[in-house]
């Protein structure tokens, strides 16, 4: 039981629109929450309007928040990733005392979230490093939560958390604990990486609509509509029919008058290179934050146009090729999403994390970006096998591959032909392709390393592990390489 007077339930740093949305959620569901911000004017002005008539509290320096609230302490910062994160802790540390919390629940890199359970439970302080997903509406109304660090917080946080997520059909909520160290931040990391997968395959369908079909804004806003549905239905399906809908203010579609170029805030990034670190082909993730970074060449490509043969699309194409297009995308999503739990079954691994998998899904299934119908379909294929090794295994997404299959090649043949790029759907196909051949050619890629580089080969008539080198011209000697890398 606390002693000392203080009310309030949790303290939150950072009043940007996430931190104040969140702020509002808390207080929304009986949370007494103090805010701060390092320019404390934001504070007084975050009281005199979006905070007006609420319990929410403020404070004009971190000693006067640490005193408002209840014993363990709960302070949430929610600041630029980086170095705002490591000095605002600094800040704290001379306020807190063993057992309060920390939980930072910005875009922090998971190597960054290691470092910082280790270094606050070396002062006796619990760490949680948290992902939040949802934007600036989830924020205010129920996002996606992923906490993970120091697991003897969770029981102080719990209550806050699961009440201000979001919730599924079944009242579920969206927050589920993670795992130790930086579970959490990396789990928000693959979830932001499959949003650029799923951002790119809906562009690559757009495009296909609009420049092949010959579709315009109204037209492609009502074949979302239709998709969204059905097995697609997703936020970020949904979304794209709200924008294509959408008129400037001369009536004419917005969306036309957008810049073709694409930024990126780092998560994709880190995927891609967290992906090669361990060893796992997440292609269609790569090819999508790849696809973000040619748009930027915008100058470029304006000049390329002019001088660069290639078919020009018409907008002649067959309108029956919608559906087509529709099982193209969804058969896409499916080795997108088997991709991403690839990545998050190796980094279990490395990392010591004990992932629910199964709750994961459930915990995208709302408030998230990435939310969806399918991710329902995800959940019950960990449910039925745990330790299920690859999505494309489960029966249900054999059988949608099975099913989309010929669209899905009908659509990459036809977007080649056109000259039409669809980097993220046709990586997918390679992808399944390759997964699914009994031979590949790194037999020949190994031979060829050994020719070169004396690397060593294994052999198919002997026993793995068992590592051969040839001297390929007889001037190569029989010495091979120290290490052997398959």
């Amino acid at each position: 039981m606390d002693e000392s007077g203080a009310k309030a339930d949790i303290a939150v740093i950072g009043l940007a629109v996430m931190g104040q949305n969140l702020i509002l959620n808390m207080n929304d569901h009986g949370f007494k929450v103090v805010a701060f911000n390092r320019t404390v004017s934001k504070v007084d002005d975050f009281l005199a309007t979006e905070a007006k008539g609420t319990n929410v509290v403020g404070a004009h320096s971190i000693e006067e928040m640490v005193a408002q609230l209840k014993t363990p302490r709960r302070v949430m910062l929610m600041v630029k990733a980086g170095e705002a994160v490591d000095q605002t802790i600094e800040h704290l540390l001379p306020h807190l005392e063993p057992g309060d919390i920390i939980i930072d629940g910005g875009n922090s890199l998971f190597t960054d979230t290691i470092r910082r359970v280790a270094y606050a439970e070396s002062k006796d302080l619990l760490y949680i490093g948290t992902g939040v997903s949802g934007g600036e509406e989830g924020a205010r109304h129920g996002p996606s939560i992923m906490p993970g660090g120091s697991p003897a917080a969770w029981p102080h946080v719990k209550d806050i958390f699961q009440s201000i997520a979001a919730k599924v059909e079944d009242g579920s909520p969206c927050c589920e604990w993670v795992g130790e160290g930086g579970a959490g931040h990396y789990v928000k990391m693959v979830h932001n990486g499959i949003e650029y997968g799923d951002m790119q395959l809906i562009g690559e369908a757009y495009q296909l609509l609009h420049e092949h079909l010959g579709l315009q804004a109204d037209e492609m806003a009502a074949i979302f509509r239709d998709w969204d549905a059905g097995e697609l239905d997703s936020f970020l399906i949904k979304i794209t029919a709200d924008i294509l809908e959408y008129k400037d203010a001369d009536g004419q579609p917005l969306v036309d008058k957008i810049l073709d170029t694409a930024g990126q805030k780092g998560t994709g990034k880190w995927t891609v290179i967290s992906s090669a670190d361990l060893g796992q082909p997440v292609s269609l993730i790569a090819e999508a934050v790849y696809a973000r970074t040619i748009s930027s060449f915008k100058e470029q490509r304006l000049a390329a146009s002019k001088l660069l043969g290639g078919p020009k699309p018409d907008g002649s194409g067959d309108r029956e090729l919608v559906e087509h297009i529709r099982q193209a995308l969804y058969a896409s999503k499916v080795v997108s999403y088997a991709q991403g739990y690839m990545l998050l079954r190796a980094a279990a691994a490395e990392y010591g994390w004990n992932l629910n998998y199964g709750g994961v899904a459930l915990m995208w299934r709302g408030g998230c970006i990435i939310r969806s119908r399918f991710l329902g379909d995800i959940k019950a294929a960990f449910d039925t096998n745990p330790q299920l090794e690859n999505l494309l295994l489960d029966p249900f997404f054999t059988k949608v591959i099975t099913d989309t299959q010929a669209s899905w090649r009908r659509v990459i043949g036809v977007a080649t032909t056109a000259g039409i790029p669809v980097p993220a759907m046709s990586t997918a196909l390679a992808f399944y392709d390759a997964y699914r051949s009994q031979q590949l050619p790194a037999n020949l890629l190994q031979a060829q390393r050994d020719y070169f580089g004396a690397h060593t080969y294994e052999r198919t008539d002997k026993p793995r592990g068992e590592v051969f080198h040839t001297n390929w011209t007889g001037q190569g000697g029989t010495i091979s390489s120290s290490t052997y890398n398959a």
